[in-house]
């Protein structure tokens, strides 16, 4: 016995005791409101305490991180990426799926992630690989195994569409190219979405339309029993479907349907958009797409004259907010850079988002919308520590965002300042 005690007693000893840190910033955001003169207390994992100082108890031994100038934040959500993609302007979508070997696509996603962390995105919804399969879900375990830095990942997979509305273009009709998703219709929706489940996803992606009318233009592509059973079917699983849609029609289906939130959302009227309200169905606007789509086309933002398609979507965001859809901030990175997922959250205040609203947007209220509030998107005791430091103030100008000089997940530092 008293050799057992002994070795339990040593093998205490040897573990180190959790890390404690005690944050001491200008000001902190909450996920909520912003109080100055806050202090953070951090024990292992969680936060344990936040508030003024004569109503926060200091641990006795735990690591002073002195912020001054800095607002501390909880860690920031983005709401949709897609971490197997790199900018356009560097390969084409069409050679990304086509051409890229998938060992190559996921060292890309490694750094990828990595960079995304560095930016202060402790979290990120990632709606689909691309072409490239389960990567993201082999990528979300490794993160998780402490493999690779990054944040926290909801993936899914391969996403869903309509057979013959979705993949690589301009190839001779003879030939099947890789589509760069799933094809499924009818019935066969069910088997598709319980497979991809099977693999591991955390949430279906539908698209809901694509650029397949008589003229390329956008048209919805499936019918709404069949987005019914796509959100019954994974609904039944506890999983929530996201849809993929621009056009009204698109939004009108996929809203009836019951999916959680509609990404891009470009020509949204205000009838739509009330609809979208009195369902509780979250638009994730992805502004800086399109923005960065149209720049590479070669506008020159700033000093030439804004394009019809920015005028277009700065009138349908306008829209969403009067018609009070709740606003998830989500900005498609891959399309850009990767850590740059910032420029969404700048845009939302330039289309008109009050810059407060933008920073509960890409916290609180992305964890809600993601079913994560009770462990992620506020600084509060007992939930975990995803915290980052910027400088300045970022409700007064979200530029501020770009500078972060502390990035801190589940209680572990990967950037010090």
């Amino acid at each position: 016995m008293r050799r057992l005690f002994a070795l339990v007693l040593t093998l205490c000893l040897a573990c180190p005791a959790p890390a404690q840190y005690v944050l001491r910033p200008e000001r902190v955001f909450d996920g909520e409101a912003m109080h100055a003169g806050w202090v953070v207390v951090v024990e292992g994992d969680r936060i344990a305490a936040a508030g003024p100082p004569g109503a926060v108890t200091v641990p006795a031994g735990a690591e002073v991180l002195d912020l001054r100038g800095m607002t501390l934040l909880p860690g920031l959500i983005e709401g949709h990426a897609h971490l197997l993609l790199h900018p356009y302007d560097e390969t084409p979508w069409n050679d990304q799926v086509l051409r890229e070997s998938r060992a190559e696509r996921v060292v890309r996603a490694v750094n990828h992630a990595r960079a995304t962390l560095m930016a202060g995105f402790t979290t990120v919804r990632d709606l689909g690989t691309e072409g490239a399969g389960y990567a993201d879900v082999g990528l979300r375990t490794a993160i998780e195994k402490g493999l690779a830095p990054g944040p926290r990942l909801l993936v899914a997979g391969r996403a869903l569409v309509a057979t013959g509305s979705y993949g690589p273009k301009g190839f001779a009709p003879e030939w099947d190219v890789p589509p760069g998703a799933e094809p499924a219709d009818g019935p066969d929706l069910a088997r598709a979405v319980r497979d991809q489940i099977g693999h591991g996803i955390d949430v279906v992606k539908v698209y809901a339309d694509y650029r397949w009318g008589p003229q390329g233009e956008a048209r919805p592509t499936f019918s709404l029993d069949e987005l019914r059973l796509i959100v019954e079917t994974a609904r039944s699983s506890g999983r929530p479907v996201v849809a993929h849609a621009s056009t009204p029609e698109g939004m009108r289906r996929a809203t009836l349907a019951g999916v959680e939130t509609i990404e891009h959302g470009d020509g949204g009227t205000p009838e739509v958009f009330r609809l979208m309200a009195e369902h509780g169905v979250a638009l994730c606007p992805t502004l800086a797409a399109g923005d960065a789509i149209l720049q590479y086309g070669g506008w020159h933002k700033g000093t030439d004259p804004e394009p019809e398609r920015i005028r277009r979507k700065r009138a349908s965001f306008r829209a969403a907010l009067d018609a009070g859809v709740t606003i998830c901030a989500g900005s498609d990175a891959g399309v850009f850079s990767h850590g740059d997922n910032a420029r969404e959250l700048e845009m939302m205040a330039a289309y008109g988002m009050a810059p407060l609203d933008v920073l509960r947007a890409a916290t609180a209220v992305n964890a809600r919308l993601f079913h994560l509030d009770d462990r992620l998107g506020r600084i509060r005791p007992g939930l975990l520590a995803d915290l980052i430091a910027v400088e300045g103030d970022p409700s007064t100008g979200l530029a501020a965002l770009h500078a972060v000089r502390l990035v801190m997940k589940g209680g572990v530092l990967y950037r010090r300042p």
